[in-house]
């Protein structure tokens, strides 16, 4: 089946990453290393393998070494194209996408956002090529990649959204725990950015109001994932990669 992969891309990468803290004191998050390379490399190579041509990476805490990290792999011959974005103000997630579309950086189609703090292992077929396998440009203006809160390494909190029975999203009610959360990874239309806000917001903003049009698509990832936010997720992290790697090892996840 043909599937139309978007030719761009968004990392966040300009968080302060206060949780992380002592290793971001003097790393940017997205630089810190898991599996034996920077948690951005492993986002930037997923980007290149599932065929995305070109990234914005935006930058605040440290954009110097966010610089010299994707210099130095540009000088290696390892794609995509990136485009850096600094921002001298924090923006979050939704003011950092419409700046970048603003500027034309991220073109007229859909295309990726992907949180800097994740990591995934990918299940039969690639996270990124489900995504836009179950994208319907016609009757969404995003699709979430969700996570089931079982298979998740790292903190997630009380979940996210619950998932119908037709797959329709919702956010939880009030004292409710749902099984799903955010995985940090998306595509999403131009159209959702229609009458966005200017300055920095949240895409959740965005996402609430792509509830209420029913056009906000979600689909359950396949294997593990990690939200990185805390040191103790780095470790958590590891452990479990060495567990997926080494399965006749014993091992205490």
């Amino acid at each position: 089946m043909s599937v139309n992969i978007p030719a761009t891309a968004m990392v966040f990468a300009a968080g302060m990453g206060r949780r992380m803290r002592p290793l971001s004191e003097s790393v940017p998050k997205p630089l810190l290393r898991v599996g034996g390379q920077p948690i951005l490399d492993h986002t930037l190579d997923r980007l290149e393998n599932a065929g995305v041509k070109q990234v914005v990476v935006n930058a605040h805490w440290q954009p110097d070494a966010i610089h010299r990290a994707l210099a130095d792999r540009a000088a290696s011959g390892r794609g995509p194209l990136t485009v850096e974005q600094p921002e001298p103000t924090l923006l979050e997630t939704g003011g950092s996408a419409a700046a970048a579309l603003r500027a034309g950086r991220l073109g007229p189609d859909a295309f990726y956002l992907i949180n800097g703090d994740v990591m995934w292992l990918n299940g039969p077929v690639p996270a990124l090529r489900r995504l836009a396998a179950a994208f319907d440009p016609d009757t969404m203006d995003a699709m979430l990649l969700l996570g089931a809160m079982t298979r998740a390494v790292g903190e997630v909190g009380h979940g996210d959204f619950a998932v119908d029975a037709h797959g329709r999203p919702r956010r939880p009610r009030a004292g409710e725990i749902t099984p799903y959360v955010f995985t940090g990874m998306q595509i999403v239309s131009p159209r959702l950015f229609a009458q966005a806000p200017e300055g920095g917001f949240s895409m959740n903003h965005l996402w609430d109001r792509a509830i209420d049009a029913g056009r906000l698509g979600v689909i359950v990832h396949d294997s593990l994932w990690f939200h990185l936010s805390r040191p103790d997720d780095i470790a958590a992290a590891e452990r479990a990669l060495h567990s997926v790697f080494n399965p006749d090892v014993d091992n205490d996840i």
